[in-house]
């Protein structure tokens, strides 16, 4: 089922969100459903604060061989290191999008869909992904992430989107 995308100034894009205490069928569709609405809106991951669920569930499909899709449950980076820019945008932020710094490599924990430790060693662009969608759990959007220089470009593209 496709999910309705919650906008930047919807709250609860700005909680922190809650750990996965037990994976039930609920979580497995919910998994189901938002890579349905990623697809369906070409997205490369969806945090499922973006759908209106304020729990600790990511998924990421960035369309490279190395990486096949998959979720993320209450994922955590444990180690950041290095830097590197990549201009992004976001499902929950149309229109707008803006060179970030991030850590040019993450590793991150989490549990699969059946509960499983997940160790994912990261970099290029699944560690900005990464790092975007865990921001997301965090109430963080890419746009708190920009520099001065960026936010000023962020606010020329609205002011062009309300032409």
């Amino acid at each position: 089922m496709i999910l309705p995308i919650t906008y930047e100034k919807e709250p609860s894009l700005h909680r922190p969100s809650q750990p996965v205490t037990v994976i039930t069928n609920e979580i497995l569709d919910l998994i189901d459903d938002m890579f349905e609405t990623m697809n369906q809106s070409n997205g490369i991951g969806l945090a499922a604060p973006q759908v209106g669920k304020n729990i600790r569930v990511i998924i990421v499909d960035i369309l490279q061989k190395k990486s096949k899709p998959f979720a993320l449950i209450n994922p955590e980076i444990v180690h950041a290191e290095g830097e590197q820019f990549y201009e992004e945008g976001c499902l929950s932020c149309p229109g707008l999008s803006g060179n970030v710094k991030r850590a040019a490599k993450v590793t991150v924990l989490g549990l699969d869909e059946s509960g499983n430790d997940v160790k994912i060693d990261a970099e290029k662009l699944l560690a900005v992904v990464l790092q975007h969608e865990i921001d997301h759990l965090d109430g963080i959007l890419f746009i708190d992430r920009l520099d001065e220089k960026e936010k000023q470009k962020i606010e020329k593209q609205r002011k062009l989107a309300k032409m």
